[in-house]
């Protein structure tokens, strides 16, 4: 089975998955793990535009694999593109299969971070 070749971009975030994250069938709750994506990518996001971000949009998301309870679920944040005010993410989930053995590629999206100053409005991107 191809497990999806080598992440891209550099970890960000690593966690266990927990029972109380699953859904209905038992698996990893999609939302979860987009939400663990979007923790990775605002922690890279806050250091790329040198403070305060929001997340705007997250495009092009697949859902390639399960996830499952035990599972080490591994993001990787790999800058695609910087604006005036925003910055896009290609975050990468993968699992290592209750922790140990090959990684998997789960799923993968692009995210749109905007740099926002002391009032909330959106500021140039600081060049980090």
């Amino acid at each position: 089975m191809d497990k999806g070749g080598a992440p891209r971009g550099e970890l960000a975030v690593r966690t266990l998955a927990m029972p109380a994250d699953t859904n209905p069938a038992g698996d990893i709750f999609g939302g979860w793990i987009m939400s663990l994506m979007d923790v990775a990518g605002g922690i890279s996001a806050v250091t790329h535009a040198g403070g305060r971000v929001v997340t705007v949009a997250a495009t092009d998301m697949a859902f390639l694999r399960p996830v499952k309870v035990g599972d080490v679920v591994c993001c990787y944040t790999d800058l695609a593109r910087i604006g005036r005010t925003s910055l896009t993410l290609h975050i990468e989930a993968w699992v290592l299969r209750q922790g140990y053995g090959e990684r998997i590629k789960v799923t993968s999206a692009d995210f749109t971070y905007v740099a926002l100053d002391e009032a909330g409005r959106p500021r140039p991107v600081a060049a980090a």
